[in-house]
Order: C-alpha cells, then structure tokens, then sequence
C-alpha cells in the first residue's frame, strides 16, 4: 500500500488570516487505521581570582599539521545503534508578562501534534525577568506550572533553561523581556554591573561576571541570585524532576550561552561576520585584569585591554591584534587571552557548582550552551571566537578547556550550528561550521561527557535536517546524546516543512537508517501520513480548540 501525505488544503488551511506568529487554531483529525490508530494534524498552527601562568606551556608549532592534530576527531570507527531523542523549543513568550501560560489551548493542541510526530519532548525557556520580576526572592512559577502539567498529559518531557539574560536583541528574539526590573535598577545606579565595550558601550543583555563574588544585588551576590533561584524551581518543581522535567540548561551568558557579548545585534552595532569587541571594560573586569598582570609580573598589561582589536564589523586582518601574525600572538597577546578566558570559564564553573548543588539527586541532567561561532575559523587567530571569550586558534584547542570544566560537574555540552554546512557559507567570511562540530565533537569525547546540539538558526529544509543526521548519527562513536529543534512556530507545521520535521524526527529515533519515509506502514510509526487504501480506513474528527 502506497503512502501520502494529505494535501496542503487538507493539512494546512487558513494561513493567510494568522496574525502572529504563535496566534493559531487547531483541528485534530484523528484516523484510525486497522489495527492500530493515527493522529493527523489537518489545520495548521496560526501559525544560545584568575593570575595567568607563564606562557611557556603554549610553545606550539604553528604549522597546519599541529592544528590537524589540535582538531581532529578522535575515535575508532564503530557501528552505532544509539536512538537520538529529538526535543522542540517553544516560543519564547510561551509564558506571558502576566506569568500566565500564552494560547494556553493552542499549546495543548500543539503538544498533542508534536507528540504524534515522535518527538521526546520540549524545551522552555524560565526567564528571571518574568519569574522574579516582582521583588528579589518573590518567584511566580504559575504559568511554567500549567505548562508541565501539559506536558505531562501528552506523555512529553521538558528541557527547562533557567534564563539568566533578557530576550530580545538577538538572532530568533521575537518579543522582549528585559532583566528584572529590581535588577535594572541596580544597574541604573551602578552601570559597571554589566558588560562594557573599549568605548564605553554598556549591553544589558547579562550582570558582567566581574562581579559574580560581590553583594551588588540587594546584598547578594549574582551566583547567589542564581543559585536561590534555581533552589526555588527545585522546591517547585520537585513531583516532576527526573520523570517529566529530564534536563534542567544553565544559562551562563548573553542567549543562554557561556560567552561574553561580543556580537550585539542591537541597533546595528554588530553585523555577520565581523569580528566583535571584547567585553572586559566595565570597573569589575578591569580590576581583575590589573591584579592579573602584576601577578604575571608586567604591570603595565593591566592597564587596558588590547588597542589594536578592531570594531565590532571589521575583519580580522583590518586590524594589528587579528591579523595573520598580529598581537594575539605575542606574549602579551597569549597572557591578555588567557585571562580573558579562563574568567570566563571560572564563571562558568561557578554557575555550574552551584546548579549541581542544588539539582544533584533529583535525577535532571544538567547542560550548557557553548555557541557555535564558525565565522574566521579557517584563519589563524579565530578573531570571532576570541572576542567571545573562547581561546581557540590555529595552534591552541580552546574547547577542550571548557569540555573539562563541564566534566567536574558531569554536566552536557549543548552546541549550536549542528544545522550547517561549510559549502552554503560566504567565501569571505572563512566559516567553517563543520570543522567547528568536529573539533567541539572531539573536546567533549576527550573530556567524557556528552554533547547534545541545536540548529543555530531556523530552517526547515531536508538539506539541513539531513546535515543534523549526519552529525549525530556519526560512526566515531561520539553521536549526539539529544538534538533540540528551534523552533515551534506557524511556520513549522506547513506541509512542506511539517513533513521533513517527521521524516527527521523517524529517522533520529531509527539510527539515521530511514533517511525518507517507508513506502509502507509496516513499522507503524509514520506520523501524519494516510493510507490511499480508503476502506481500511475509518476516521473521526475531533475539533480540539
């Protein structure tokens, strides 16, 4: 019996009405197919105190055959028969302002669709800015509560990002939700609480990680904020920790990243592919920086960052510490990177010993989010990566470092750009997304932790679906442990792009062994797809919202 997909008047209907892009009315055609049933969605949705060492430990060769074996991907090839859970992201207001769960029915029948499609579950994002908007320690987790009962119903699992940043500014930011308002205010009478450009440029996308160890928040620290925070989603939450919430992200930086924000979107100030600033300029920062250098023992390195760095949009070689054989490699170009760095891993490694404290027993996987920034990654100072805090070039492994650190803690390494691919990039932009995967692929396994990966933008072609397949589905042992899709929109449930999330979702959960849907039924898994075979067939419609 051959397979179909129902038509576009069928499957999607009223699209040109929608008025946002998570305003949407759902019909649920339930199908039953002797002697099992099928679920077919036939209306549409309306629809990321350091003292550096002597550098004499970073006398590499800088030779192409030294950074081959710096990234290369370790492993035996081997057969791999690991299923990849594929998990959604919802919208990012899918709780409101309010603290009320957003199109409360529309969600429902949304869950019902994704569950049908195969999917593991969803991911949300718990925004400080809406959950502690009131007061510090006043929490209203009353909209997250409705969503994982709901959850719960369909038989679904939650990924749950605690969101220490403010939406809005970004790639994907469709509406805007700034920090606490408590929290601004503080800001307001203390700017150096957040990041700070070498001209001045304040981004109040994320508190600075300067000041992580001082009372700047009405007496607490921001590793404090955090971890009472996190504590309060535990006591919450703790019915469903371990069996319908599986893994609980720790933001960590601007989108929910371990970075510094070195790429603003915000108001023009960065464009693709520029290289960024560094972020190491507000008071906090640069009094780390100065009790770095005199412990090295060369005072003057502490004064400020580096001069020669550039603007955000220029390329690495328009600029003295970038380019081929620029700053970044002189002494004090190593010492200024490494402090840069390692502040920023020690602040990752601050967040992620509080989260296990508060989290350990409870049976959640704890993970977080390293960006994919593959712009200048073929040339040798890796500009992009270095302005963001990771310390990656041509002669050094800067993954590795952070893959450790997420180790102590046994926490998941959650990577982006899983969706692209070296050849759809700019020439000159020097992208090289793949060699990235690779190379991060190759930290996490030498590490001994598991990496899972998103799609860094949203697409929703088979090319990139299949690019996703590949990736997780390598033979060298280091697949991906989940893969989480941004994200559930209107768009997602088009015919087109409904059918390749299906086929993908069917071929993550067989071992990438189906790379298309069967032309029979015989596993009894394909989803939203009917038989031509009228007679077997008897359907009942039932109108959900």
């Amino acid at each position: 019996m051959a397979l179909t997909l129902r038509s576009a008047n069928c499957f999607l209907t009223g699209l040109k009405s929608l008025k946002t892009s998570e305003d949407f009315t759902n019909v649920i055609c339930i199908t039953r197919i002797n002697p099992s049933y099928r679920v077919r969605a036939i209306s549409s949705l309306q629809a990321e105190h350091y003292a550096p060492e002597k550098m004499s430990s970073l006398g590499l060769e800088k030779s192409n055959e030294k950074w081959e074996k710096l990234h290369e991907l370790t492993g035996h090839p081997q057969s791999n028969n690991r299923k990849v859970p594929v998990f959604v992201m919802l919208p990012l207001d899918t709780v409101s302002v309010n603290g009320s769960l957003n199109k409360a029915r529309a969600m429902n029948a949304s869950l019902m669709a994704l569950k049908t499609a195969g999917v593991e579950g969803v991911m949300v994002d718990a925004w400080w800015g809406l959950v502690e908007k009131d007061g510090p320690q006043k929490y209203n987790w009353d909209g997250y509560i409705e969503l994982v009962k709901m959850v719960q119903k369909h038989g679904l699992k939650l990924q749950v990002v605690m969101s220490f940043h403010q939406c809005g500014g970004n790639v994907g930011d469709s509406c805007s939700i700034p920090l606490p308002q408590w929290v601004l205010e503080e800001i307001s009478n203390n700017p150096d609480l957040v990041y700070t450009d070498r001209s001045g440029r304040r981004n109040p996308e994320y508190i600075s990680l300067g000041c992580d160890s001082l009372p700047v928040l009405k007496g607490r620290t921001p590793i404090q904020v955090y971890s009472d925070y996190m504590r309060s989603f535990r006591e919450k939450f703790k019915d469903y920790l371990g069996k319908d919430i599986v893994e609980i992200q720790v933001g960590m930086g601007p989108c929910g990243e371990l970075r510094y924000p070195s790429y603003p979107e915000s108001n023009g100030t960065w464009r693709f592919p520029g290289i960024g600033e560094f972020q190491c300029y507000d008071k906090y920062m640069k009094a780390s920086l100065q009790a770095a250098a005199e412990a090295f023992g060369e005072q003057e390195w502490g004064k400020s960052g580096p001069h020669d760095s550039g603007h955000y949009q220029q390329y690495p070689e328009d600029t003295g510490f970038f380019r081929r054989d620029g700053t970044w490699s002189t002494a004090y170009g190593q010492f200024f990177l490494e402090w840069y760095s390692a502040k920023l891993i020690e602040h990752g490694e601050n967040i992620l010993a509080a989260a296990h404290g508060v989290f350990k027993d409870t049976g959640v996987k704890l993970s977080g989010k390293v960006a994919g920034i593959h712009w200048h990654y073929k040339t040798r100072s890796h500009a992009a990566e270095l302005t963001a805090g990771y310390y990656n070039t041509r002669d050094r492994n800067g993954y590795l470092p952070i893959a450790r650190m997420f180790a102590k803690h046994d926490v998941v390494l959650n990577f982006t750009c899983m969706e692209m691919k070296d050849g759809e990039q700019p020439d000159h932009a020097n992208c090289s997304p793949e060699g990235l995967v690779k190379q991060v692929k190759s930290a996490t396994q030498k590490a001994g932790i598991e990496l899972a990966g998103e799609n860094a933008l949203e697409r929703y072609d088979a090319s990139a679906f299949g690019q996703v397949l590949a990736t997780s589905k390598s033979h060298s042992g280091s697949e991906l442990s989940a893969f989480t899709y941004l994200r559930m929109n209107k768009r997602l449930f088009e015919e087109d792009n409904w059918r390749h999330l299906v086929e993908f979702v069917k071929s993550m959960s067989e071992d990438g062994q189906n790379q298309r849907l069967s032309s029979s039924d015989s596993s009894r898994t394909d989803l939203y797809v009917g038989f031509l075979k009228e007679k077997s067939i008897q359907k009942n419609e039932h109108v959900l919202v």
